[in-house]
């Protein structure tokens, strides 16, 4: 995998093109050091999913699986609110609901959970990891490392981490409004609290997240699995009334439905497909809890009482075809407003859980140079894990708020929902099929064989979810095409500033010859010098030897490395080379999921023989000032966006944990 640089801001990574990562890496000095990296990445290991189990402390199998039934499950766990509701009307269009439409699309619900869910993440994808981590920028690194760095899947990858977003601005929306909507049933009365309660609730969320999740979350695994039991009994008694539903087990009610309905039916699949929303999450958190937690919660627990539920809602629409919302209907009069209480808990549950997934991508993206520099704080001293960022959290807030008082209900936003999930879905299919292929060494007919009936079968719920664009469909296109044209335009940015600054390089093996026949005064301590290519002299070195006039005892010109893993090697963490008598080259490499601390890695020299005292070292950095150029490889406008990317990206002392007294800063101007 390659990665690019931010300019404007220290060390930022950018990942580009395959062509141009090495000369993007090097794009400033101001990169604080980031380099790409061609770095090991392995894939199909059946052991590394429980190796991140005892990397997220010492969590005990069953205290992993109970905290999967929150985090991994809590978005596709929610989904019953309103998943039946919605595939239900284009049946309803006619006034007449007939018994073999409703069994028919109850079956398609259950067989889409067993063939997307049960078969495509349980048994397929979860065994597919990135050193134990999961996630579509996972796969795509899989993908890129086993075709040698392909710009087809690096937009690929692209695409789903954007529809992602997409996905992260909807759930808490729709999830949130369907839950509290169920006031309405209470009573009448509550009926023009729903949009004011439930924008209360989001922007409470929101407002919480810098003080960490790790007490909340703790409550997440025991509320949802009560919330998944609550389902299953409501289901059962109307079940033993109607237990014909049970028919709905036999795909052909499904395939008679689809047969029989034309267009309508494809309108039902856009619907059917929201009892999978929250699928993704199955893989995107395979690191947090392991395989085999996340397996058996899903086969003993959530895929059972989620059948039940839907099979419920069947009998109860059987019994009575005008139910309006069978869902909320399946409880008795008292315990309505006790089951209303836990869903909207359960839709917390469900927001949190697509947030945190939120601000895990946001860090990989930023690792892998897809987006700027952001500020990252850690809420937890024992969980890595648990980070915060607050501008990607303000976003979400604003977007989300947006999206709930402008649709206003669950229904509309559901002709939403889709496209996006489908999308990442789609993306998905298409970059197993890749790595089954070309570093799993299948055939491509067997990894065609395996693979296309999932890649079909997510076009046709695509297709399906499409014709609802003009209904709302629209918004996560847009969404997914403004990220897109962001972080396009940051690698963009980031070469053609490497390009310009390239004429000006000199060799670092070329200065340290000439200052060595010509030396300098030398002063005690030593100097660390961030850049991005370890092959040139830093900038500001050569601006440092130009006023100062001065040069250390000791000289480190450190690189960062962003690999291909997760996590780096620790034994490969850090490695060190003398050039010339007071000069040594050091690079370190940290995993895309990893947050780089330079200080308390260059602790890691001394095991090495190199020896120095922090309090006695300086870190120089690069600070470029970036100006629009009349002619550059970017139209104007393009140019701003990337400007104003640069100018918001966290500060390199920050992002790298360099003690903030001990920063000296050289700066320049330069146009892109």
């Amino acid at each position: 995998m390659s990665h690019n640089f931010a300019p404007g801001v220290a060390a930022q990574p950018a990942p580009a093109a395959p062509d141009a990562a090495r000369e993007a890496a090097a794009a400033s000095d101001e990169t604080a050091g980031q380099t790409p990296m061609h770095g090991p990445a392995t894939s199909g290991t059946l052991d590394a999913p429980e190796k991140a189990e005892t990397r997220h402390g010492h969590a005990g199998f069953w205290t992993l699986l109970v905290g999967s039934v929150g985090v991994v499950y809590g978005d596709i766990g929610t989904s019953p609110l309103y998943a039946f509701r919605e595939a239900l009307v284009p049946a309803r269009t006619d006034g007449i609901l007939l018994p073999e439409e409703v069994i028919g699309t109850v079956s398609l619900i259950l067989w889409a959970l067993f063939m997307i869910v049960t078969v495509k993440y349980v048994a397929i994808l979860l065994r597919m990891d990135n050193n134990g981590e999961g996630g579509i920028l996972s796969l795509m690194a899989l993908a890129r490392k086993a075709l040698g760095g392909s710009r087809i899947v690096f937009m690929l990858g692209l695409m789903g981490a954007s529809l992602f977003y997409g996905d992260a601005v909807i759930t808490p929306a729709i999830s949130v409004l369907s839950a509290v909507e169920g006031l309405k049933l209470v009573t009448p009365a509550l009926d023009d609290y729903v949009l004011p309660i439930t924008v209360v609730i989001i922007v409470a969320l929101f407002l919480v997240q810098n003080r960490g999740t790790g007490k909340v979350a703790a409550f997440f695994g025991p509320v949802t699995i009560v919330w998944f039991l609550a389902m299953a009994l409501a289901a059962l008694p109307h079940i033993g009334l109607h237990p014909e539903v049970f028919r709905a087990v036999n795909p052909w009610h499904a395939v008679n439905y689809l047969l029989g309905h034309g267009t309508g039916a494809l309108v039902a699949l856009g619907a059917v497909f929201l009892a999978v929303t929250g699928a993704e999450a199955l893989f995107a958190d395979l690191g947090h809890f392991g395989r085999k937690p996340i397996q058996l919660a899903w086969i003993g627990l959530v895929f059972p009482a989620l059948a039940l539920n839907y099979l419920g809602q069947a009998a109860l629409v059987l019994e009575k075809p005008d139910t309006a919302d069978p869902f909320f209907q399946l409880v008795p009069a008292w315990g309505l407003l006790p089951m209303v209480i836990l869903a909207t808990i359960a839709t917390v549950v469900a927001s949190q859980a697509v947030i945190t997934g939120a601000f895990s991508l946001s860090r990989q993206a930023i690792q892998l140079g897809l987006l700027p520099r952001l500020e990252i704080r850690h809420t937890s001293e024992s969980h890595a894990g648990q980070i915060y960022l607050p501008q990607i959290n303000g976003l979400l807030m604003v977007g989300v708020v947006l999206l709930a008082v402008l649709f206003k209900t669950s229904s509309s936003l559901a002709s939403a929902y889709g496209i996006a999930v489908t999308g990442t879905m789609l993306l998905t299919a298409s970059l197993t099929f890749l790595v089954m292929w070309r570093m799993w060494k299948w055939s491509p007919v067997a990894a065609a064989a395996v693979m296309l009936p999932f890649i079909v079968l997510e076009f046709l719920f695509l297709l399906s979810n499409l014709i609802k664009v003009v209904e709302g469909g629209y918004v996560p296109l847009l969404l997914a095409g403004g990220l897109i044209i962001l972080m396009w335009t940051w690698v963009r940015g980031v070469t053609i500033l490497f390009n310009k600054t390239r004429k000006t390089d000199v060799p670092l093996v070329e200065l340290v010859g000439m200052l060595e026949k010509s030396p300098p005064h030398h002063v005690r301590g030593t100097a660390v010098f961030l850049t991005s290519d370890p092959e040139i002299a830093p900038a500001a070195l050569l601006h440092n030897l130009k006023h100062n006039k001065v040069l250390h005892e000791k000289n480190v010109i450190l690189t960062v490395e962003t690999v291909d893993t997760p996590r780096s090697n620790e034994a490969d963490k850090v490695r060190i080379e003398p050039v010339g008598p007071h000069f040594y080259r050091v690079v370190m490499k940290f995993g895309y999921m990893e947050t780089p601390n330079i200080p308390k890695t260059l602790v890691l020299l001394r095991r090495q023989g190199f020896k120095f005292d922090i309090m006695a070292t300086s870190f120089f950095l690069s600070r470029r000032s970036i100006r629009p150029a009349a002619h550059s490889g970017m139209p104007l406008w393009q140019d701003r966006i990337f400007i104003t990317l640069a100018k918001n990206a966290n500060d390199a002392t920050d992002f790298f944990q360099i003690p903030t007294g001990r920063v000296v800063e050289v700066g320049t101007q330069v146009t892109v």
